[in-house]
């Protein structure tokens, strides 16, 4: 069915509402047991999973809060993660055809475009965008301006999620990913053999030992104190841990834990600004000691 639905709307020009219509005509149910609609069918030619890619983190769930959709600039996307049921350059092609078909609207005729949904509904969303049939598509808005969030900030609307943390991991993953790229270069001028995984950033030195890299961010409680909460990433089974904590504001690093995984007993570490012989044992101003464990030194300057 999946394949159909391609072969229509690539090959034999058909929009997803004609779509949707030959689907329900035949019986043909969605995932959910529902008829098809504009949007469903949108939904199916505007997935990456049909051509083979798995994408994490498009949506996010706080406790107590609704799940939300993230923006496509804060997606993990992994390739070839399995057999694709359509190919690439036909998944390229819809989406070039749904880009190309509203190509002729100005960034101002699609923000007044948006206003009229949010007037006649009161609200917006990615759904609310694709099943109507006079709007551009909500692909459009995510390619044009950035993300549907930032869509909705020119036009004045605020919805009723706080997304501000989007904002604050997309700048921690940045971050995260320059100290790991700091890190391999430290180490490949101390000599050190370095095996980056695309999939998990894991490190393995020397084909010796493995690390990785985790950020704490510095949260500070009600009556003013400084706490740091260390997540570990036991699935991955790194041998050292380096948990690098964050000054206030979360700008810079303040110190390193290297943390064995021998020693790494829980998922989560809570730390103080300071936390004892136990765990401040592991704990230095900067990366000199493990560039001493990676580094490599001649026979004769070790005799």
């Amino acid at each position: 069915m999946v394949q159909e639905i391609y072969s229509r709307f690539t090959k034999n020009g058909q929009p997803e509402r004609e779509i949707a219509s030959w689907l329900n005509e035949k019986g043909i149910l969605t995932d959910q047991g529902r008829p098809w609609t504009h949007a469903t069918v949108h939904q199916v030619l505007t997935n990456p999973k049909y051509a083979g890619t798995n994408v994490y983190n498009r949506r996010s769930f706080k406790l107590k809060r609704k799940r939300i959709n993230n923006p496509p600039e804060i997606w993990v996307r992994r390739e070839d993660a399995f057999t694709p049921i359509v190919t690439q350059e036909q998944f390229g092609e819809a989406l070039a055809i749904i880009e190309s078909r509203h190509r002729h609207f100005t960034d101002e005729q699609l923000l007044e475009c948006l206003k009229s949904i949010l007037a006649r509904f009161g609200t917006l969303s990615g759904i609310l965008i694709d099943e109507a049939e006079d709007m551009p598509s909500s692909s459009l808005y995510r390619h044009r301006f950035g993300s549907l969030i930032l869509a909705y900030k020119l036009i004045g609307y605020s919805p009723a999620c706080d997304y501000s943390f989007l904002e604050t991991n997309r700048r921690l993953r940045e971050f995260h990913r320059q100290q790991c790229v700091s890190i391999v270069s430290e180490l490949h001028r101390n000599g050190a053999r370095v095996q980056k995984s695309p999939a998990s950033d894991l490190l393995t030195i020397n084909d010796e030992f493995s690390a990785s890299l985790v950020l704490a961010r510095c949260r500070e409680t009600p009556a003013g104190n400084h706490r740091w909460l260390v997540r570990l990433d036991n699935s991955l089974d790194p041998d050292v841990t380096i948990a690098a904590r964050l000054k206030p504001g979360n700008q810079e690093i303040l110190d390193y834990y290297l943390l064995p995984g021998m020693d790494t007993l829980v998922h989560r570490l809570r730390l103080a600004p300071e936390n004892g012989i136990v765990l401040d044992v592991y704990r230095f101003e900067n990366l000199n000691f493990l560039m001493s464990m990676a580094r490599r030194v001649a026979i004769e300057e070790a005799a």
